[in-house]
């Protein structure tokens, strides 16, 4: 069972290998799961949408069908988070963890929301984890539906076009750099988190204080 797992795990990480085996069929269903379903908050969006911008510019997949596609589901996954969240209201909180959902993630996404205010919406979208869990936060609290697509259509394209041209323009500025793509990938993942550890050792030295 363990092996197994590590091996999935494995095959998730390896964004490369993800996309030369699914195309962008699978860059757009990956997307769609992190943002829309709890068992996607492990998913590697970040360095996904970054491997797929370039490979884009390498001609394996086409940029402008990419950035529409991936945008849209971005935005469907979200528009799915705050529906779940919408018809299951506080009861999400007395659900017990399990592999694909834990309380402390929806906590964590709350905490953010209160800090944030609608802005979270946006912001998630650059927040690994937090960003599963904004929309069905929303959800929750009722957030105005009109209020909460307009925030959602705004951070889903500035997440998923921004990711992909950055992965883009690297390639077009840094030559063969998909022979270098696990680099790449570990410094996206290492962005990705600095934040969620700034914050947390913000947090640490508060409590000291």
């Amino acid at each position: 069972m363990i092996d197994r797992l590590k091996d999935l795990l494995h095959f998730i990480y390896d964004v490369k290998g993800l996309i030369q085996w699914g195309g962008l069929s699978l860059v757009c269903a990956i997307v769609f799961t992190e943002t829309g379903l709890f068992m996607g908050f492990f998913l590697p969006g970040d360095s996904l949408l970054v491997t797929a911008g370039i490979f884009a510019k390498a001609g394996y997949v086409s940029l402008a069908w990419l950035l529409v596609l991936a945008s849209l589901c971005a935005v469907a996954g979200d528009q799915v988070g705050y529906a779940i969240g919408y018809k299951t209201g506080e009861a999400l909180y007395q659900r017990p963890d399990s592999l694909f959902f834990k309380k402390k993630h929806l906590q964590r996404t709350h905490d953010f929301y209160e800090k944030y205010g609608s802005k979270t919406i946006v912001i998630a979208r650059f927040v690994p984890i937090v960003r599963t869990f904004a929309p069905v936060v929303a959800g929750i609290g009722q957030m105005d539906y009109k209020r909460f697509v307009s925030y959602n259509v705004v951070g889903g394209l500035a997440w998923v076009w921004g990711m992909v041209l950055v992965g883009y323009s690297l390639a077009s500025a840094v030559p063969n750099i998909d022979k270098s793509i696990h680099k790449v990938i570990l410094v996206v993942i290492f962005l990705s988190i600095l934040p969620g550890v700034i914050e947390f050792w913000r947090e640490r030295r508060r409590a000291r204080g």
